[in-house]
């Protein structure tokens, strides 16, 4: 199942990102392009991925609230789920639900920040605070980062309180990531600004130094599964006039959608 998560209420900086959803199924299901995925798997064939559409986001509380439903539903009947957003706090409600159906659920985030602010510009549900959150809550059992670039001090003393495993610049490569023993199940939250702006520039906060979009897909496809859900978040379709960001979240989907079919329904 692919859902849309249209809110933007934890964008601290520029608004945009409620556009995310309607325009990475805009590239995904352009006609100039396919559903078949590089292993080969084409979606377009497959009954088990499904459109759900937009889910209405009144306000922060009720918004993790419908994530947290939602993903709870497709889980309690056997699927699998991949969320478009919007701003990356909606990773809070999604992950709850997870939480509860996968014990000693790992967490990988590919992003340039860290996310683990206690609360930015008097917001504890920023989009800079998901992650903190998350470790709070004990929701996963480890949280792995990748594409970390914009860590601050106050970032780093929660990252290192809760044992949070930041990977090294050296080891972003997929033969890298290999090394660090993941187990799963996987939960994989993909925000677009962990790629250079070189390969996706139509983010809200672009960070130079940043994986490449062939770095990422291997990632991907190389992480070990089940991938039992994920996300994919930060799109901003105002910073995007060429639409390449968009084009290249479309791509991620597909690779993360297939990942997600290789267990389950989806």
């Amino acid at each position: 199942m692919v859902l849309g998560a249209p809110w933007e209420g934890g964008s601290s900086y520029l608004p945009g990102t409620a556009g995310g959803p309607t325009r990475i199924r805009e590239a995904l299901l352009s006609p100039a392009r396919s559903l078949a995925t590089e292993a080969g798997a084409d979606l377009a064939h497959e009954d088990r991925c499904r459109f759900l559409g937009d889910l209405s986001l009144a306000n922060q509380q009720h918004g993790a609230r419908s994530l947290q439903t939602s993903a709870d539903e497709v889980l309690k009947r056997g699927g699998r789920l991949l969320t478009l957003g919007g701003d990356h706090s909606i990773t809070v409600g999604l992950v709850r639900a997870f939480a509860h159906h996968f014990s000693k659920l790992t967490l990988v985030q590919i992003d340039a920040h860290p996310d683990l602010y206690e609360q930015f510009q008097g917001d504890r549900w920023s989009h800079a605070c998901p992650m903190a959150r998350i470790l709070e809550e004990g929701l996963v059992d480890r949280l792995v980062q990748v594409g970390i670039r914009a860590m601050t001090p106050e970032q780093r003393a929660l990252a290192d309180r809760h044992a949070v495993e930041v990977v090294e610049r050296t080891l972003w490569q997929s033969d890298g990531i290999a090394t660090l023993g993941l187990r799963p199940p996987l939960y994989v939250s993909v925000d677009l600004d962990g790629l250079d702006p070189a390969f996706a520039p139509g983010v809200s906060h672009p960070e130079p130094g940043g994986l490449s979009t062939r770095q990422t897909i291997e990632l991907l496809q190389e992480l070990p599964g089940p991938i039992v859900g994920a996300d994919l978040v930060e799109l901003n379709p105002l910073r995007d006039p060429s639409g390449l960001t968009a084009v290249t979240a479309g791509k991620l989907v597909k690779e993360l959608a297939a990942r997600l079919l290789e267990v389950g329904e989806a």
